[in-house]
């Protein structure tokens, strides 16, 4: 993308990855069209305006998009919106932010992360583990920062980056030093067809550009992964995390007698699960993925261990809000599909209440029913419409109530607990029924904890 000068970019949607495309392009040589078919917030129309960046809201001006060489567009937009269909039959380039960031990161070194859960909770913790051993390390992606954004801003030597599947939609060169794919899960069906395997090749795209010299981390434990693996050959060396310590070879993780093996380059580090500052199975998982990937970074067994027992969670992900009066009470409302939800009732020890609802992407409650049945005492419904929940748990809980806002979900909640009981919200659903976001979902749940 030498000669950028001359060249137009046109920057679909404007949020933050939008923004961080345009400022980067700016700041390159593009000349560069921002256009929103939605209101624009005002720090980025501030942001717009303070490099000079021509921009558009509520409507998109066909002509000027179309005379574009190149469009960035938001991970948000699906390909079905008529200004896509318009920008695909006319043949311009589309690519993705993470794309147009990677051609301009110079030498400096990627580690990313995706998959269907836990990829904030590990992304977080592997720049939290290289932040402590004193690198020189920015977090961006879908948590933090864009990439193009810190690239334009305030480039580092690392990135570690949280990517979804929208972002990996429109990535054609993009290639991370190392890759970690955790699990897969049905997420997101709506946008690929309805089709499984579109999502898991979506997926995929993680490790596609990837040559022998650099690390493909992820899960043997995970049969879709296994599978597709099977069919598929990717050029990155693979190295595998694992329950199951049988199946590991010179170079991977696993658990063996609650202790954590982190096996690379001829060394092994160990800890104990109880010393992990995250608990449950599925951190576990998490933890061994990160500490692979701080390995292969060059990151000593001290500094790993170090990290692992002071990092602080996520908030919104099993996030303890109080105890009242016996009964706990847990924030996951990042919890947005069944997949998750399975993991936290997994790591709950005592009798739960569980609040779950929104907006329900076509979810298989299958997944979740013995647990439910093992360790749910009563439901507790949070959305507009709770037919679904209604008809898949009838005669499975005890006792399913329908509530309309946080603050009545979590009284229903509380009255329905007794002493040692654990309240979780853990919705399996996106929020926008009721709320602006999960993180508004989770901080409307924390405040009526409070006010009890």
């Amino acid at each position: 993308m030498s000669g950028a000068e001359h060249k137009k970019l046109v920057v679909l949607g404007a949020a933050e990855s939008g923004i961080g495309a345009a400022l980067l392009g700016k700041q390159q040589g593009w000349q560069v069209f921002v256009s929103d078919g939605g209101k624009i917030k005002d720090t980025y129309k501030a942001d717009l305006r303070e490099a000079g960046i021509a921009f558009e809201e509520g409507s998109h001006s066909m002509d000027k998009i179309t005379a574009a060489d190149c469009i960035v567009k938001s991970p948000g937009i699906p390909e079905k919106v008529p200004v896509m269909k318009t920008v695909r039959a006319a043949g311009i380039e589309v690519c993705s932010e993470i794309e147009f960031g990677f051609r301009y990161k110079g030498a400096s070194k990627i580690i990313a992360i995706t998959g269907s859960n836990g990829k904030s909770t590990t992304t977080k913790l592997i720049w939290h583990t290289l932040k402590t051993a004193g690198y020189d390390v920015s977090l961006v992606g879908n948590i933090g920062y864009s990439f193009a954004r810190q690239i334009a801003e305030h480039p580092t030597a690392w990135y570690v980056m949280e990517v979804s599947s929208f972002q990996l939609d429109d990535v054609h060169t993009f290639r991370p030093d190392v890759a970690v794919l955790l699990n897969l899960s049905p997420d997101h069906l709506d946008r690929y067809d309805y089709k499984y395997e579109n999502y898991i090749a979506a997926k995929f795209r993680i490790a596609e550009q990837q040559g022998p010299e650099d690390i493909f981390i992820t899960n043997y434990d995970d049969q879709e992964i296994r599978n597709y693996l099977d069919k598929h050959s990717f050029h990155a060396r693979t190295i595998y995390f694992t329950m199951n310590h049988q199946q590991t070879k010179t170079d991977a993780a696993f658990i063996k007698d609650d202790e954590i093996h982190i096996n690379y380059g001829g060394e092994d580090t160990s800890m104990s699960i109880h010393d992990l500052s995250i608990k449950g199975k599925h951190n576990q998982y998490n933890s061994m993925a990160a500490g692979i990937s701080a390995r292969t970074a060059g990151i000593r067994s001290a500094k790993i261990r170090e990290s692992f027992s002071s990092f602080e969670g996520l908030a919104h992900r099993l996030e303890h809000v109080a105890t009242v009066r016996g009964v706990e009470f847990i924030n996951d409302s990042k919890a947005t599909n069944v997949n998750s939800v399975w993991f936290a009732l997994e790591s709950m020890k005592k009798p739960v209440i569980l609040i779950l609802g929104g907006q329900d992407k076509g979810n298989d409650y299958n997944e979740i029913k013995d647990l439910v049945q093992e360790k749910v005492k009563a439901i507790v419904c949070l959305g507009v419409d709770n037919k679904n929940i209604h008809d898949f748990f009838e005669g499975i809980v005890p006792a399913i109530v329908d509530t309309a806002t946080a603050h009545d979900a979590v009284l229903a909640a509380y009255s329905l607990a007794e002493k040692d009981y654990v309240v979780l919200l853990s919705p399996a659903c996106a929020s926008f029924d009721l709320f602006k976001n999960y993180e508004d979902r989770g901080d409307q749940f924390k405040e009526a904890v409070k006010s009890l």
